[in-house]
């Protein structure tokens, strides 16, 4: 069963995901980032190419020709999924395909509508039987 992590109050939902991705990295785990639309894959995409400062998270698209061989997948297309490993979710629904990995990371960002949308997700994966575990970024440092 897919191992379910909540991170709440994140102020910056892209650069905690460049956070938890690089952790995820360091401890030889692949990632598929699933965006909600071109526009964020684009934002993350220029920010994982100077995340940590002196460095860059190795990343591409599903589709690029070396995606077989990158640790880290960035799109908002749902298709081809690469790996089972860890998918970490930034768009506002439950990925429909979230039960084909071992992890699946949920980052809730501090605003209102963002909550409500992770308290529907919250639901959906408790509803389904779930084991969930929470971290608020508030109390904690964020780690993976």
């Amino acid at each position: 069963m897919t191992q379910i992590d909540f991170y709440s109050h994140a102020d910056n939902k892209l650069q905690v995901a460049c956070s938890l991705c690089a952790q995820a990295l360091e401890r030889g785990l692949r990632v598929m980032i699933y965006t909600p639309d071109a526009d964020t894959t684009d934002k993350l995409d220029r920010l994982m190419w100077c995340y940590p400062a002196i460095g860059f998270i190795p990343h591409c698209r599903a589709t690029d020709r070396l995606a077989e061989e990158t640790p880290v997948i960035i799109d908002h297309l749902a298709e081809p999924i690469l790996h089972d490993e860890v998918l970490l979710n930034l768009h506002p629904a439950f990925p429909p395909f979230f039960s084909r990995f071992q992890r699946l990371i949920e980052i809730v960002g501090a605003d209102a509508t963002d909550s409500q949308a992770g308290r529907v997700r919250f639901r959906f994966y408790r509803d389904r039987g779930y084991e969930i575990h929470h971290h608020d970024l508030n109390q904690s440092q964020g780690s993976l």
